[in-house]
């Protein structure tokens, strides 16, 4: 049975992040930050700077009461024990911020904007180390590889997926989310209405090789990191359109997804992940509307691994109501927990059957 935790903010909550401890920060318009506990009472509540929308709140993965925000073109530091002010406040994109990932060793953060860059803040040092620009739309999500604390993933409006080593300022791989399938081509060709593949979310397994990537054609496409390159596994048809929001939680392989269907669905994909090995594919979110990029410089779209013939079916179905705007998993006394930020003021939480 859902429950709504309410009283914490006036305005949609844009985004959920939980700590080691439990506790949960969610971020709204307006500046609106809040820390909940398990029982969904708001521990407490401010108002960031300028009243810009807090976009993504990340804990660190050492200190559980560190808190690294966004809300415009800041990222601020919060102590969530006392949340009088920012400890540090880093201005260092050009434009606003809309995802934020820490490594493991809390000793990099890297932030991605609406310019397609990628700010890499050394946190020791508190200064830039790295600007990676190679998205050429708004770079949507970011992600630091657990157990790979120099590499991390990106993917943007622009429907690439790129993988990164901090020692280079240029990425390692890219693809592109444009599909070769010809139910795809025969739809475009036929005029009929084709969300293209921007890529909004990302995710990556607690093992730190297998991620997935949630899009604007309502795919989840799984990939495997192999060295310096990434092989496409498996791409299936997950929402009726956008999926917005993609989680792995930490059992290996059960994933989250959330979308603009206002649906919450919950996926096993042990079975399935490694089975394409043999014939990978060749190397090659909210209120976001820019326009895509052109695709591959040969303009030939990419080869892609499709499981139309596996019919991967989720576990688990929410109809939530909403479009969803962010999605989170806590274990509140040994028993899981989907909480969902959608357009409303209050975060929504869903008791998750264990896998």
């Amino acid at each position: 049975m859902a429950v709504k935790w309410t009283d914490g903010h006036s305005s949609s909550i844009l985004c959920l992040n939980v700590n080691k401890e439990g506790l949960i920060a969610s971020g709204a318009e307006a500046g609106e930050l809040a820390i909940w506990n398990e029982e969904g009472i708001p521990l407490g509540q401010i108002q960031l700077q300028k009243a810009d929308d807090v976009t993504c709140v990340a804990f660190s993965p050492t200190c559980p009461s560190r808190l690294y925000t966004s809300h415009g073109e800041t990222i601020s530091l919060l102590d969530v024990r006392c949340l009088k002010g920012p400890i540090e406040c880093f201005h260092v994109n050009e434009e606003e911020i809309n995802c934020l990932s820490v490594n493991d060793t809390d000793s990099v953060l890297a932030a991605a904007d609406d310019s397609g860059a990628i700010k890499v803040i050394d946190l020791e040092n508190k200064k830039v180390s790295r600007s990676l620009r190679r998205h050429s739309n708004i770079c949507s999500s970011v992600a630091f590889r657990p157990q790979k604390p120099q590499s991390l993933v990106s993917c943007g409006l622009d429907m690439k997926v790129m993988l990164w080593n901090l020692q280079k300022a240029r990425p390692l791989w890219t693809t592109t989310l444009q599909d070769c399938e010809a139910e795809e081509v025969e739809q475009q060709s036929a005029g009929q209405f084709f969300n293209p593949p921007l890529a909004h979310s990302l995710s990556v397994a607690a093992c730190g090789n297998i991620f997935v990537c949630g899009a604007e054609d309502g795919k989840i496409r799984i990939f495997r990191v192999t060295g310096v390159k990434c092989e496409q596994e498996l791409a299936f048809k997950g929402h009726s359109l956008g999926v917005s929001q993609v989680l792995f939680l930490p059992e290996a392989y059960w994933l989250l997804s959330g979308g603009n269907d206002e649906k919450v669905l919950l996926w096993d994909i042990n079975s399935e992940v490694g089975k394409q090995q043999k014939s990978p594919v060749k190397s090659i979110h909210r209120r976001k509307t820019r326009g895509p990029a052109s695709t591959r410089k040969d303009g030939k779209p990419n080869a892609v691994v499709t499981n139309e013939h596996a019919k991967i079916l989720p576990k688990l179905s929410i109809e939530h109501g909403e479009k969803v705007n962010w999605i989170s998993c806590a274990d509140f006394k040994g028993s899981k927990r989907v909480l969902v930020a959608d357009q409303s003021s209050s975060i929504t939480v869903y008791p998750l059957t264990e896998p």
